[in-house]
């Protein structure tokens, strides 16, 4: 019986030599399988044309940031404080927040692929007084043209609530951040037509929040002076901001109307920076001339639009 027994593990273990392979190593494929991320190609950068030098390249990129730096925390406002914050009433009135949050997360997470931002000028537009770039609209709806005025006198995020900067009384272009934003807006991949200018000052865009007017939510003009204001409350200046008091004006101009029938509606904005260049829209053919086209109009703050 000893022997046996002493055998006994010895034949185990001959049986256990002899046991076939294990499921896993009899059965692997005789092929790979290789896996696509579902959002391969996504662009997550805006592309910046090579007609940028390397000065203008690092500004732009530094200023598209602080854009997505502002609307970030724009958003994070709301998804913490919904419709009962303050300074979302005094823009948005009792107006549901969810379209507010999808205008700014379409900056921050949205593909960039539709967005181009250049620097040389095709359509001839930067030659005219007082324009710090334009959307080439009909030319090239996916490209926004930055004029060498912008470089000179747009602002970092930095200097919120300095140099006599208020949000009610200064112009919304001010700033790099808010510029570049408006901008975004106007191209059909990130505003898609549906963010547009129903406001063309800070009055109005205080008045369309009194009214609980729906496009509050999806107002250009808006969702840049709402940003501004609680990046100025919340980061800047915490707790106090540099909010600005708003300036009653006549508000019967029509806000398609000409450049001189709304820069003659417009109030004398308070202390700005060294030029309240403008921000316009450009859908007509390549300019020679220096004055305003007659498609175009002046909002407060030198802030060109047009149609």
């Amino acid at each position: 019986m000893i022997g046996i027994a002493s055998a006994l593990p010895l034949a185990l273990v001959a049986v256990a030599s002899a046991a076939p392979a294990p499921l896993a190593v009899r059965q692997e494929a005789p092929f790979t399988t290789t896996s696509t991320a579902w959002d391969a190609g996504a662009v997550t950068q805006f592309p910046i044309h090579s007609s940028c030098n390397a000065s203008q390249t690092h500004q732009l990129a530094t200023a598209l940031n602080e854009t997505v730096l502002l609307v970030q925390h724009a958003k994070e406002h709301i998804l913490r404080w919904g419709n009962e914050s303050e300074v979302y009433q005094k823009y948005f009135g009792d107006r549901p927040p969810y379209d507010a949050i999808g205008a700014y997360e379409i900056i921050v997470s949205g593909d960039k692929s539709g967005v181009l931002f250049r620097c040389d000028n095709p359509d001839g537009n930067c030659a005219l007084e007082g324009w710090g770039g334009h959307w080439r609209g009909e030319n090239a709806t996916g490209e926004t043209v930055i004029c060498d005025l912008s470089y000179e006198t747009r602002r970092s995020l930095n200097q919120m609530c300095a140099l006599g900067y208020n949000v009610a009384g200064s112009p919304a272009n001010t700033f790099w951040a808010s510029d570049l934003l408006h901008r975004l807006y106007h191209m059909p991949a990130i505003g898609g037509e549906y963010i547009e200018h129903f406001a063309g000052d800070y009055d109005e865009v205080i008045e369309l929040a009194k009214g609980n007017e729906t496009q509050s939510t999806r107002d250009s003009d808006t969702l840049q002076y709402f940003a501004l204001e609680v990046y100025a409350y919340d980061i800047a200046v915490p707790g106090q901001g540099c909010p600005g008091e708003s300036h009653d004006h006549d508000h019967d101009h029509d806000h398609s109307a000409s450049a001189s029938a709304s820069a003659s509606a417009s109030a004398t904005p308070a202390p700005a920076p060294a030029s309240t260049t403008g921000s316009p829209t450009a859908t007509q053919a390549p300019s020679t001339t220096s004055s305003l086209p007659p498609n175009c109009h002046t909002h407060e703050g030198g802030d060109v639009h047009c149609t």
